[in-house]
């Protein structure tokens, strides 16, 4: 395989976020601007673990659109395949936070990105970049948005590239059962799956870790990463399986947690990292994001998750 430029190339939906902020409840409720969007937190995830990174979609002609473009050129994420859509907007979501946890309140309906479609310069930069990543947002946005992702699949593979893939379930995007076939045709596709735990039990029927990584495997996927959460996460090839403990933490907002993760271990796999020191080392980065508000501020840079797994007190500024 002739060698790549990029590390990873993401696809799927950028949206921008508004955080709420802790306060009493006799006080009204404050909202922090940020940027969301689970493919593009794990490109900026990445990026920031030095990884070289690019970004497929589209965003509005929009403010929002605007200050994604800003983002990623601050964060180093090769964003010139971006479309510009002039008459779709850039989604937009709302995170409030009760003793339950987070809850999401989503404006994406009719967004730019679930418009997108690849264009030359798209798969040019899936040619250049040895992973190519989506997820079950980026497939349920649209059942154009699902054609783009599996074009783009095809187009890797085409190119002997490498395809990752989150199962990223949100229930209130589409049906379980259309959720459910689209995302196992997706995992047939991937070299790197990583399934939740919770989207393994509403959409393949699983609970144990060990089942669901054992029909992930049977559908293709060379490495399964199985998310758990606070229970880290289990690696698994077909040679074996590991359990990787999480890295011990005190979180105040998940937003984001889970694309910190797999933007770091692909970040650690391009890098030449055996599977179980990509996991354990994403898991760091993944605790370490779980300590700040929102989905991109808290993402750790890579100094800071070598020092923390060196045992060097940590530090959020990013």
């Amino acid at each position: 395989m002739v060698g790549a430029e990029l590390d990873l190339v993401c696809l799927g939906e950028p949206m921008l976020e508004f955080n709420q902020q802790t306060r009493s409840a006799a006080e009204p409720q404050m909202f922090i601007q940020a940027h969301g969007g689970d493919a593009s937190n794990v490109a900026i995830a990445a990026a920031r673990q030095d990884a070289r990174v690019a970004f497929l979609s589209a965003v509005g002609d929009d403010i929002a659109g605007a200050s994604f473009l800003d983002l990623w050129h601050r964060e180093g994420v090769e964003a010139e395949a971006v479309q510009t859509d002039p008459d779709n907007p850039t989604g937009v979501y709302f995170v409030q936070h009760d003793e339950s946890g987070h809850r999401f309140s989503y404006l994406r309906r009719g967004s730019a990105a679930s418009h997108y479609r690849l264009d030359q310069q798209g798969h040019a930069t899936i040619e250049r970049a040895r992973f190519t990543f989506a997820s079950g947002i980026s497939l349920g946005i649209s059942d154009r948005a699902a054609d783009t992702v599996f074009e783009a699949f095809a187009s890797a593979r085409r190119h002997g590239r490498q395809i990752a893939f989150d199962t990223n379930y949100r229930p209130k995007l589409w049906p379980a059962a259309r959720a459910s076939a689209v995302i196992q045709q997706a995992l047939r596709h991937a070299d790197i799956a990583f399934p939740g735990i919770e989207d393994a039990h509403l959409l393949l029927g699983l609970s144990d870790p060990d089942a669901i990584v054992d029909l992930c495997l049977d559908m293709g996927p060379r490495i399964v990463v199985l998310k758990m959460g606070s229970a880290g996460c289990l690696v698994a090839t077909p040679e074996g399986r590991k359990l990787v403990a999480p890295f011990p933490c005190r979180p105040v907002d998940a937003t984001g947690a889970g694309d910190t993760f797999c933007g770091s271990f692909l970040a650690e796999a391009a890098r030449g990292a055996s599977i179980e020191d990509a996991a354990t080392y994403a898991n760091c980065a993944a605790a370490l994001a779980t300590m700040g508000y929102g989905a991109v501020p808290p993402i750790p840079r890579r100094r800071l998750v070598l020092d923390t797994l060196a045992g060097k007190p940590a530090s959020l500024s990013v």
